[in-house]
């Protein structure tokens, strides 16, 4: 009977280690699952950030470079409107239209059609360095400026100044 109740116990001893065993083992295996799922979730925000940040990095640089450009074109615009003279030419006394003075005109202003008579035109441009306006422009002195003006309309496309002593 000492033999049986041994025997009994020793395989109870042996079954609740394998238990005790298994359950730490399984515990360990949960254990290193919820590393692993974290892990992944770290590695998951990780690649998530650098995108988000190379996201915002590729934004900034197309607005800078929008920026860019914007301020280009502006300056060309600018350039192309208004113009400083480089030389300055002798042309007869400018006598303003009747009712009107000398003033200065810029882009995007209306002239009235009394400075879009003959008399205020010019048409010779290889004397004064002046290239031929597009059709449906022309070149108006307006005091010691050139104005291109559209012929119809007599909305001011370019001022260049200072061109006449």
């Amino acid at each position: 009977m000492k033999k049986v109740l041994t025997a009994a116990i020793a395989a109870t001893l042996a079954l609740g280690s394998v238990g005790v065993a298994s359950a730490a083992e399984a515990q360990s295996r949960g254990h290193d699952r919820y590393e692993q799922r974290q892990d992944r979730r770290d590695d998951r925000n990780d690649r998530r950030e650098y995108r988000q940040d190379d996201r915002n990095d590729r934004r900034e640089y197309r607005q800078n470079a929008r920026d860019d450009r914007r301020e280009y074109r502006q300056e060309q615009r600018q350039y192309a409107r208004w113009q400083q003279a480089q030389r300055r030419y002798d042309a007869g006394r400018y006598y303003a239209p009747r009712g009107y003075q000398v003033r200065t005109w810029s882009y995007g202003q209306r002239m009235p059609s009394y400075y879009r008579s003959n008399q205020y035109v010019v048409r010779d441009y290889g004397r004064y360095g002046l290239r031929q306006p597009p059709h449906g422009y022309q070149y108006v002195r307006s005091g010691n400026d050139v104005v291109m003006t559209a012929i119809a309309t007599g909305l001011i496309t370019a001022v260049i100044a200072g061109m006449f002593n």
